[in-house]
């Protein structure tokens, strides 16, 4: 005999065994007691909540001959013959494969005849933000007016899709996640009817793992249960069969990130990959893991957010008191940016060994949180009595402070050209088109060492704008009709100016001054 996998040997066969969305078994129950169903319903949520399974048994329960406060009776011969699948009141659809206009057209046809059996068809359309424009327009009128004894009931992982038109005719209830502890919990139950036993640190794990799917979570545990065939499941056998890692790991990587210990941040990184870790999945725990820690920061009252022992959760306390909040936030960020580099990637392990390389060297980026953490680093070594050398830039400025506030040096000899070209920059600019002409309106322009031209830019997609052939040579062009001769032109960018061994003068501000030339 095949085996049944655990998602569907377990499968609710009434509203009692549905876990986590006591708002929606409440309300049905209330429904059927009253009489009053409704003729179409939209099921809302995420994957593996539970949206089909409901729908099976409301479509049982209203044709039952028996039914009770659970629901369906399950004995009688509509309820059996549901279970099985052979019911010819209750048709199921899926819209993914099935979402042609001609589909719903037959539908249209069928919904003129009675049920030969029971009080209602049931029409279950599974995924049915999959349909066509052309089929919820050819729905749409049957949805809005069906027989009395016809009921759609529409599911869906994605309600945004589906026309205003369609969901103002439903009765929408929307699935919630299921929490851990009502997975758990839910585990557990079923272990006992298997007769097989599990660490409750390994339920919870994979109660985490399944992100509020109850059928995911079934299916991890029937893959760990497989793997360790007749064991006991621990939490060590559940890591290793998911590929995880645990919460040490993360610590260990955590500090070594706040230490700077890039060795050791790739050494972890290089045991991860030899254990077979999913690199994927470790990002996300990781990121799950600074997430904890911003929340202990934050606040004292946040332990009840975090799911971890006791113990645990005093180290992670401790963690979180010797990090900056704008550590944290960066760490997050650009882990959350690895995340979603990595859905697309081939080379997951250097797309992580990267993150942490950054991680580990703020001065890689120029952004706020980055700038920030360096202050940080730099005020820890003074406090330590350590001497921090400044940089060769700040120290020319210590050197000769007066020389921000001298007024500009005069130039004994700028090339008749390049003056004439100053004077009329305003007309070389305007005579090239738009994104030339406000590039060129920003330019400082300085005299180079063999009389060149020298336009600096402050922004480098500029100084690489000009760069290019084409645009170069229209510069050029401009500049040559303009004063009727042509003047060499360099291209800089403002950072690379500051080595210049001519007086890096903005022209501008000379040019008006009275300049003697040479003989």
């Amino acid at each position: 005999m095949s085996y049944t996998t655990l998602y569907r040997k377990f499968r609710p066969r009434d509203f009692k065994d549905v876990k986590g969305q006591d708002h929606i078994v409440t309300t049905l129950r209330n429904q059927l007691e009253a009489g009053r169903v409704g003729h179409a319903y939209l099921f809302c949520g995420t994957r593996g909540t539970g949206k089909t399974t409901v729908a099976k048994i409301f479509a049982k329960a209203v044709n039952c001959e028996s039914p009770t406060e659970d629901g369906p009776c399950g004995k009688c011969v509509s309820c059996r013959a549901v279970a099985a699948g052979a019911s010819m009141n209750v048709i199921e659809i899926d819209a993914a494969s099935n979402n042609g206009v001609e589909n719903i057209r037959e539908i249209r046809e069928e919904v003129a005849y009675r049920p030969t059996e029971g009080n209602y068809k049931v029409y279950i359309i599974d995924e049915v933000h999959m349909l066509s424009i052309g089929a919820f327009n050819a729905l749409l009128k049957t949805l809005e007016e069906p027989p009395e004894y016809v009921i759609f009931i529409l599911a869906t992982t994605e309600a945004h899709k589906i026309p205003v038109t369609i969901l103002s005719r439903c009765q929408r209830h929307d699935f919630k996640r299921i929490s851990v502890d009502v997975i758990c919990s839910r585990l557990q139950e079923l272990l006992k009817l298997e007769g097989a036993m599990a660490e409750e640190a390994a339920l919870r794990y994979i109660a985490k793992a399944a992100d509020g799917a109850m059928r995911d979570a079934l299916s991890l545990l029937d893959q760990c249960m497989a793997f360790y065939m007749g064991q006991k499941l621990t939490y060590e056998k559940v890591l290793d069969v998911l590929g995880a890692a645990d919460e040490e790991v993360f610590r260990t990587l955590f500090l070594q990130v706040s230490a700077q210990d890039v060795p050791g941040a790739l050494e972890t990184v290089e045991r991860l990959v030899a254990d077979g870790r999913e690199l994927s999945q470790f990002v996300m725990d990781f990121t799950w893991h600074l997430r904890n820690l911003l929340l202990l920061h934050g606040s004292e009252d946040a332990s009840a957010a975090i799911d971890l022992s006791a113990e645990a959760l005093g180290r992670l306390r401790k963690d979180a008191a010797e990090a900056s909040l704008e550590t944290l936030i960066r760490h997050i960020r650009i882990f959350s940016e690895l995340s979603n580099q990595m859905r697309h990637s081939s080379q997951k392990r250097v797309l992580l060994e990267v993150a942490l390389i950054k991680l580990c060297r703020p001065q890689m980026e120029q952004d706020y949180l980055s700038l920030a953490k360096r202050v940080e680093q730099l005020e820890e070594k003074l406090a330590q009595g350590a001497i921090v050398a400044a940089p060769q830039e700040a120290r020319a400025a210590v050197a000769e402070p007066a020389r921000k506030n001298e007024p500009p040096k005069r130039i004994e000899a700028i090339p008749g050209d390049v003056e004439e070209a100053v004077k009329r920059w305003g007309e070389i600019a305007s005579s090239l088109p738009g994104l030339s002409r406000n590039y060129l309106n920003k330019a400082k322009k300085t005299l180079g060492e063999r009389g060149e031209l020298v336009l600096e830019f402050e922004d480098s997609m500029a100084a690489g704008y000009f760069s290019r052939e084409e645009e170069r040579r229209q510069l050029e062009e401009a500049v040559a009709r303009r004063i009727g001769g042509s003047v060499p032109i360099l291209i800089r960018e403002a950072e690379a100016g500051r080595s210049f061994e001519e007086p890096n003068v903005d022209l501008d501000q000379v040019i008006h001054m009275e300049i003697t030339y040479e003989d």
